[in-house]
């Protein structure tokens, strides 16, 4: 699918954010896509991919170091695998599929638990620990997203990076969003805040299990308007409506305090007002929003037909600088401008 490009002023606040966060976050390159009615509203490119003399400037197929934002594509991997019958419910206790784990620990908790981020569990070395009862706290944690990873292999025979590429990439035909093991000349570097910073971590994995996605902003965005239409590409449905629903729609325990993040399939959902919510005050219920340490940003907002990209090649946030209220403005500018646009 190629939507038509229209161009419109309205939604230069948007870029105009982006620009201001490009100045204060480390980094050598941005980008901002936007899509409003079916059409491309705004596609601007920033910078370069690195910061040697003689590199490539961000362009259409630049692709990004994605971080979190690869859990999108890891929650429609379950999704798929519940929509198909290889898990038989969200509220499965994750022992059932991963017997070999320590039932000391992982007992009482849920596949919907280990989606919404609230299972409760750390990890120090190869150590697991709780450090709340289930359901009762929301904490980014990268424990549950590797015992989903391994779920998901266990009930299909299939990895996370085989799932997307059957049922998404081929079918849509992309090519700008994938799990690398090797570097190439469309990938932009990781911006470190300094060398040896012990957050970063690589992978030779192909198998989607790991923080080594890059995607271009053009396909992120195409990633998100796959989902604003529910499965639909070019008029036909590629995959089941009732997947995309399942990864999106709102599945935070009814436990849970109600100004903590909410999620769906590691999607963040709007739905009650959260004080802790990463989506800005005035996105409208209903919308989701993945995010990135990269400062990547992926935001849908059903209600107005619209889809959000922003894409840096940061890692992490330099001291001064307010990630949640730069990520939660970015959302309150796409509506600004959506006003105005009126």
């Amino acid at each position: 699918m190629i939507l038509t490009y229209k161009s419109k002023k309205d939604f230069q606040p948007v870029l105009a954010h982006v620009k201001n966060t490009f100045e204060n976050v480390i980094c050598s390159g941005a980008s901002v896509f936007v899509i409003h009615n079916d059409s491309i509203v705004l596609e601007e490119y920033i910078g370069k991919q690195s910061n040697h003399p003689m590199a490539r400037g961000v362009q259409k197929d630049t692709q990004f170091h994605v971080a979190s934002v690869r859990k999108s594509y890891i929650g429609f991997a379950v999704a798929y695998a519940i929509y198909n019958g290889y898990i038989q419910s969200v509220d499965d206790e994750v022992l059932s599929y991963l017997p070999e784990l320590d039932e000391r620990i992982w007992k009482g908790t849920t596949i919907r638990h280990l989606l919404t981020h609230t299972h409760g569990l750390n990890q120090k070395g190869n150590s697991i620990y709780r450090e709340y009862p289930v359901g009762e706290n929301w904490t980014y944690k990268q424990v549950g997203i590797e015992a989903l990873t391994k779920i998901v292999k266990r009930t299909t025979n299939k990895s996370i990076s085989q799932i997307l590429h059957d049922q998404v990439f081929t079918p849509l035909s992309f090519s700008e969003s994938d799990w690398y093991a090797e570097k190439n000349e469309k990938l932009a570097a990781v911006i470190l805040r300094q060398e040896d910073d012990e957050q970063w971590r690589t992978s030779k994995s192909t198998d989607g299990d790991k923080m080594n996605m890059y995607v271009s902003a053009r396909e992120l965005a195409y990633w998100g308007y796959f989902h604003l239409k529910e499965g639909k590409w070019n008029g036909q449905h590629i995959v089941p409506k009732e997947i995309i629903q399942l990864a999106t729609s709102l599945h935070s325990p009814n436990t849970l305090d109600k100004d903590l993040p909410q999620n769906g399939f590691l999607w963040f959902v709007k739905d009650l007002p959260a004080k802790k919510s990463e989506i800005g005050i005035t996105v409208p219920k209903g919308s989701y929003q993945i995010l990135g340490y990269t400062g990547v940003t992926l935001l849908v907002i059903p209600q107005e037909n619209v889809v959000a990209v922003r894409m840096f090649n940061s890692f992490g946030s330099p001291e001064g600088y307010d990630y949640l209220a730069d990520v939660q403005s970015f959302g309150d500018t796409v509506m600004a401008c959506l006003e105005n646009s009126e």
